[in-house]
C-alpha cells in the first residue's frame, strides 16, 4: 500500500492511475484527517447494472399489479422485519 499527498496524486495523476490499474492500494491522504483510497470501478461495481435495471423494473411490475405493503410507523416496519 502506498500513501501520497492530494498534491503528489495532483501533480501525477496517470502515474497513480496506472499502479492502481496493475493491483496497488494507493491512498491519498487530504489534510491532516482526512484520506482516500483509490479504486477502479468495474460495471458489477455500478448500480445501474443490468441485475439492478431487472429488480428495479420487477419492482415497478409488483408495484402497478398491487404486490404492496404500506407502512407508516417504525412498530409496523419492525413488525414486517420480524424485529
Amino acid at each position: 500500500m502506498l500513501v501520497i499527498s492530494s498534491r503528489e496524486f495532483r501533480q501525477n495523476q496517470r502515474k497513480y492511475f496506472e499502479k492502481v490499474d496493475k493491483g496497488e492500494h494507493i491512498i491519498v491522504q487530504r489534510g491532516k484527517d482526512k484520506a482516500y483510497a483509490l479504486t477502479p470501478v468495474t460495471e458489477d461495481d455500478m448500480y445501474f447494472n443490468a441485475e439492478m435495471v431487472n429488480k428495479i423494473k420487477q419492482s415497478i411490475l409488483e408495484v402497478q399489479q398491487g404486490e404492496v405493503q404500506k407502512v407508516s410507523t417504525s412498530k409496523e416496519i419492525s413488525d414486517l422485519l420480524g424485529l
